[in-house]
């Protein structure tokens, strides 16, 4: 297992190298950089935006900008962001705290109410209580995030008045996040469940009279972890590189909406910092996932 840990950790190197070379080469195709957005609201000479690429190093080619980042990075030195001055891993040590909890808390909310829902749906597969949750999945996994979100802002803040759009409150992002994962967490929940229900070994408990919640609880369910936690791996992952979309909407001072704000502003040092990080959760997130497999069934080997 130590062998295979290892060969996970190490396929991050060339990942990040590509991932990062290509957004470095994506953002110079923009026809504005960040000194002609730091002086787009004032008049300055050429000499002077000359002057401020410079020190940026910004006037320098392609490849010297990446070579000296990447330099930087390999010695633990983000760099300093464009626009504020302000060291990139102190800028970003701000705003993971607030994904962290904007996660935690849709995590937690999110499989409270799927597992239940995905079961219920299961255990009584093709009558009324399967098709209402079905069909309510159905819409959440039709309506994008931020769709979601201007609903709430209309319904909850606008109609209903329970809510500020600008309160800064971890209510609405965390609702329109659920929504979405709930939904899909139920219908891949209830898929699981179903399949396991309809298994030799189910029928053969059945047939000797071991009632329903106990095959439930003490069968189905640890059989059906595997495809939960593949799912909750796959969306802490993406939480915890931020919502970009539903932070931005909501204000929310988290990882995402830096990245925004950082992709409008052209500041390259942020936007590389994020592309890091979102490599490295998720590498890390499916290497875990892969250990609690493991863990959970035994029938899982690591090859090497």
């Amino acid at each position: 297992m130590k062998k295979y840990i290892i060969q996970r950790l190490l396929q991050l190197i060339p990942i990040l190298i590509g991932i990062t070379f290509l957004t470095f080469a994506m953002m110079q195709l923009a026809a504005d950089d960040a000194v002609d957005i730091i002086y787009s609201q004032s008049s300055v000479s050429e000499e002077v935006k000359a002057a401020k690429r410079a020190e940026l190093g910004l006037d320098q080619p392609f490849i010297i900008q990446y070579s000296r980042w990447l330099e930087g990075v390999a010695t633990g030195d983000m760099g300093r962001s464009f626009i504020s001055g302000k060291l990139v891993f102190e800028t970003f040590a701000e705003k993971l705290p607030a994904t962290i909890e904007l996660m935690s808390v849709s995590m937690l909310l999110t499989i409270f109410i799927a597992t239940p829902l995905g079961i219920i749906a299961a255990i009584n597969q093709n009558k009324f209580c399967d098709y209402l949750i079905r069909f309510f999945t159905f819409v959440g996994n039709s309506l994008p995030n931020f769709f979601v979100a201007l609903l709430l802002i209309y319904f909850l803040a606008l109609k209903l008045n329970l809510l500020s759009i600008i309160s800064q409150s971890i209510i609405m992002p965390t609702l329109t996040l659920t929504i979405s994962m709930v939904s899909k967490y139920t219908r891949q929940i209830r898929a699981v469940v179903l399949e396991e229900l309809n298994k030799p070994y189910v029928i053969g408990a059945r047939s000797r009279g071991v009632s329903e919640l106990t095959i439930l609880l003490k069968s189905v369910l640890p059989s059906s972890l595997i495809m939960i936690i593949t799912l909750i791996a796959l969306s802490i992952g993406s939480l915890l590189g931020g919502t970009a979309i539903v932070e931005t909407i909501f204000m929310w001072d988290g990882v995402g909406k830096m990245a925004v704000d950082a992709i409008l502003m052209k500041d390259y040092p942020l936007i590389q910092t994020y592309v890091v990080w979102m490599s490295i959760i998720y590498v890390v997130i499916n290497l875990l996932a892969d250990l609690l497999y493991h863990y959970f069934d035994p029938r899982v080997r690591f090859e090497g």
